[in-house]
């Protein structure tokens, strides 16, 4: 299938699990997550994909045979991983998780709703 972006979003979400993440820097997609206070289930992972590369100054921190080899499977912090998911109201949002630690408080990264899609019409077998 292809999806049109409707609007980019760019905002914090919490997200669920039915069984906790068992890499906290590599969860997985989640099974669900809250948006402004309303909670979302996700049906469906139309598709995930993986950011890994090194930016601003982090770019310049390692030595260029190990940043080609981060740059495919990362490094602690760095990267973001994307999911494509369908919501039970049939709503296809692209999510992501920054690996990015926020602060000496928030090590772990977080979870960001990224931009709303649709379906083209022009999918598989039509």
């Amino acid at each position: 299938m292809t999806y049109n972006p409707l609007r980019f979003i760019g905002e914090t979400i919490d997200t669920h699990f039915d069984k906790p993440p068992t890499l906290e820097k590599k969860p997985g997609c989640p099974q669900g997550f809250t948006w402004r206070g309303e909670r979302h289930k996700i049906t469906e992972m139309h598709s995930e994909w993986h950011d890994y590369s090194r930016r601003g100054k982090m770019a310049r921190n390692m030595q260029p045979q190990h940043a080609e080899v981060a740059k495919g499977r990362g490094s602690w912090g760095v990267g973001r991983d994307y999911y494509r998911v369908e919501t039970d109201a049939g709503l296809i949002f692209d999510i992501y998780y920054d690996r990015a630690p926020k602060g000496v408080d928030k090590r772990k990264g977080a979870w960001f709703l990224y931009r709303e899609l649709e379906d083209d019409g022009e999918g598989e077998g039509e």
